[in-house]
């Protein structure tokens, strides 16, 4: 058998792959696509609201716990420098020791409370978003999405969708099926994790001799 007929039945059968399956293509209708933006969403929700405070009230207990820590070295290391030249050299290093520690206590103090308002931020949070991804889901089901993006480059990330049509925007159809009027006043700014605020630095206890930075 000559090869020529050989190709033109391979050529054949592959056009013919080709063109059912563009068939099939037409027939199916296009997947529809929508987006979101998530802060928007959140500022409007009421609960954002109770986050942003129930955050605050936290920053600010751990605030004020830093605070007495740094209280406590100021006092203390004003009454080393006042009774220093009287003080044994035993009592001189233990004093001295114990301003370290209380130094090193501040520090490591902080550094765990930013974590710990991370970490709160995270658990308040999470109820939130989850009603947020529920609804969500539901908006899409019931308006025919396939696919919803975030169209919000909060925190600092870029945003996945860059571009799209208007009336895929669904974010008012979200805030409608939790009973939100999209045309309110924000309940909330998106919530964002707060950091007590530092009191000035602590003075560093020397070997002999302790310097306290006065306000």
């Amino acid at each position: 058998m000559n090869a020529f007929p050989k190709i033109r039945l391979m050529l054949a059968a592959a056009a013919l792959m080709v063109a059912s399956a563009t068939a099939s293509i037409a027939q199916t209708a296009p997947q529809k696509i929508g987006y979101t933006n998530v802060d928007y969403v959140l500022s409007k929700m009421p609960e954002s609201k109770q986050v942003e405070s129930q955050l605050k009230d936290y920053s600010t207990q751990l605030e004020n716990q830093l605070k007495a820590k740094y209280t406590e070295f100021q006092t203390k290391g004003e009454a080393y420098q006042k009774g220093a030249s009287t003080m044994t050299d035993v009592v001189r290093a233990d004093k001295e020791k114990e301003l370290q520690n209380l130094q090193q206590s501040i520090q490591e103090f902080q550094r765990n409370a930013d974590a710990s308002i991370q970490q709160k931020q995270q658990t308040l949070l999470k109820p939130v978003l989850d009603k947020l991804q529920k609804t969500i889901d539901q908006v899409a089901d019931e308006n025919g999405y396939a696919y919803v993006f975030n169209s919000d480059a909060g925190y600092g990330t870029t945003p996945i969708l860059l571009h799209g049509p208007k009336d895929g925007d669904i974010s008012d159809l979200v805030l409608k099926k939790m009973g939100i009027d999209p045309n309110a006043a924000p309940a909330a700014a998106a919530p964002a994790a707060a950091k007590p605020a530092a009191p000035a630095a602590a003075p560093a206890a020397g070997k002999t001799k302790t310097k306290t930075k006065k306000n």
